[in-house]
């Protein structure tokens, strides 16, 4: 079975959690042991999220003021080794030596033009208090939105529109390898009036991102997995409820925040449609359960009524 598994930011580093190197690879080690069970007996691609990640480089590279600040795209692609480099040995130390890697860096084309540039979503960073937020964002001219009880910097979040480097991973699939790849949503890439390709100053959505490579890559099934259990409607109130299997349509017809859930089930549910193929959604440690049914939200078009917890 070919799995692509999109593994959220926040499970890599927790909300509120200090944003250490220790602490990310203490988490990395937890993640790899469920990557590694999925590997053992299927071929494993795998997508990261990087919003804490690269939120903390841009407030370290801010903070030396004698050049301008790197832009989002190449703290991107830092990231992208800093984590890569993480996943690779903490899962590569559960599986046979003999078993193959890579981290590819990912290069994804967005149009200049599109909408999420008036509009920034997508939470990076670390979580603050409004006081926090407000005088960063005054003295950085940064915009803050809130995210549950804290605030978060907030980034454009274009549609992913073609993937430079598919080819490339299609043939580290088939040779083997276990493919570390569109990290971060992958690089923001656009083409300039002179035909030429340069960086945009945006983070795209992972799991959008993950969607759209599982496709092409042909991959049977999709995995999003975060640091909740499942998708919950009401969530945060009495009357919560856990959606355990699903269609992709009725999955759509649902109203989640554009910046967390929505992208998730947007994922999911555009995936399953696409292919026939399952999609799910829930916590990175029950990922076996979740591919047998037994845990976290399945999207399928097998599914003829929404099931509740």
């Amino acid at each position: 079975m070919r799995i692509f598994v999109a593994l959220g930011g926040n499970a890599l580093l927790e909300r509120g959690q200090d944003m250490t190197a220790e602490n990310q690879m203490e988490n990395i080690r937890k993640a790899a042991t469920s990557l590694a069970k999925l590997a053992e007996s299927n071929e494993v691609v795998i997508a990261h999220g990087n919003g804490p990640q690269v939120g903390l480089l841009a407030l370290q590279a801010s903070a030396y003021e004698g050049v301008d600040p790197y832009p989002l795209d190449v703290l991107g692609a830092e990231s992208v080794g800093q984590i890569g480099y993480m996943l690779e040995q903490q899962v590569g130390n559960l599986l046979p030596v003999e078993q193959k890697f890579a981290t590819l860096l990912t290069q994804i084309e967005v149009d200049p033009r599109d909408p999420a540039f008036q509009n920034p979503t997508k939470f990076i960073g670390p979580v603050y208090d409004k006081e926090t937020s407000e005088r960063l964002a005054e003295e950085k001219g940064y915009i803050f939105k809130a995210d549950g009880e804290y605030f978060r910097r907030v980034v454009a979040s274009p549609l992913p529109q073609r993937i430079f480097e598919v080819e490339v991973i299609k043939l580290l699939i088939e040779s083997g390898t276990v493919v570390i790849c569109a990290g971060g949503g992958g690089i923001p890439t656009a083409y300039g009036n002179d035909g030429s390709l340069h960086g945009v100053e945006a983070v795209i959505d992972k799991d959008r991102a993950a969607a759209l490579l599982a496709r092409e890559v042909d991959a049977d099934a999709l995995m999003i997995l975060t640091d909740v259990d499942s998708v919950y409607l009401n969530w945060g109130t009495e009357d919560q409820k856990s959606i355990r299997k699903v269609s992709p349509n009725a999955f759509g017809e649902f109203d989640f925040p554009d910046g967390s859930m929505g992208p998730k089930v947007e994922a999911a549910a555009e995936f399953a449609r696409a292919t026939g193929g399952i999609s799910c959604i829930g916590n990175l440690e029950q990922a076996l359960d979740m591919l047998e049914g037994k845990a976290g939200t399945t999207v399928t078009s097998r599914c003829k009524e929404t099931e509740l917890v």
